[in-house]
């Protein structure tokens, strides 16, 4: 049910034209707004799915993010079964999230008892499309997240993903902004040693920039294919984390 919902989710997030104002990316707020892709009651669902994990821990690998980092999980979810489940990972993406609401999760259930070696963060692109933020503000509240995911995990090695290029044509506004967000964001890199930043988007992209349906059916979500690139470049890395802990 949450993949059909989802599903459902990025047809109707792809489609609108409507912008949100920015709020302040980097203070925590829950999901307050009815949605037709997708409720509060149903958002609240989703997170508490997390939180049950989260008390239960058991998890090496943890992820965080937006409906980017959920897909990895819909259809067959191959890439996800084949490259992360065996090292023990669980997905806290949720669709349409904002850093705003992923700060709002961690404070309230989705650390937990968890103790992850390695957390994988991608989030942001939702400030930059739906709430048409500018690329300092989007920085500033992905930061937030990955201070506080040091805060939560001490222990844990942070891989901070540069948001991914959307849109099909490199000549759209929002490129831009994201190019700027990622120069910021590559400032975190070393941060106390704990902090990874990896700024991987030009794997999915055609060496004129633009995008092909076959990695994303709208510009934003990958396929199959497009989780099979980022699983390629990813995976090699976590297995590296994580050998480092053993050591």
């Amino acid at each position: 049910m949450r993949q059909i919902i989802t599903l459902f989710l990025l047809t109707m997030i792809s489609a609108t034209t409507t912008l949100l104002r920015a709020t302040d990316a980097a203070a925590p707020e829950p999901r307050t707004v009815d949605y037709e892709w997708m409720s509060v009651a149903t958002w609240k669902n989703f997170h508490a799915a997390d939180v049950a994990i989260a008390q239960k821990g058991g998890v090496d690998v943890l992820f965080v993010g937006d409906s980017i980092t959920e897909g990895w999980e819909w259809g067959e979810g191959e890439h996800w079964k084949k490259n992360f489940v065996p090292l023990g990972a669980a997905n806290f993406g949720i669709g349409g999230d904002t850093t705003q609401n992923l700060l709002w999760r961690l404070d309230h259930g989705a650390v937990g008892v968890l103790r992850p070696k390695v957390v994988v963060v991608l989030i942001g692109t939702n400030n930059l499309g739906r709430e048409n933020a500018a690329a300092a503000e989007v920085a500033r509240g992905v930061e937030a997240v990955v201070r506080k995911l040091r805060a939560a995990f001490p222990a844990a090695k942070i891989v901070l993903h540069g948001i991914f290029p959307c849109d099909f044509s490199p000549q759209a506004e929002v490129r831009q902004r994201v190019k700027d967000t990622n120069a910021m964001l590559a400032r975190l890199d070393g941060l106390d040693g704990q902090v990874v930043f990896r700024d991987i988007g030009a794997v999915f992209l055609e060496p004129d920039g633009s995008i092909l349906p076959a990695i994303s059916n709208d510009g934003l979500h990958l396929t199959p294919e497009g989780y099979r690139r980022w699983a390629e470049v990813l995976a090699p890395l976590v297995r590296e984390l994580l050998a480092a802990e053993v050591k």
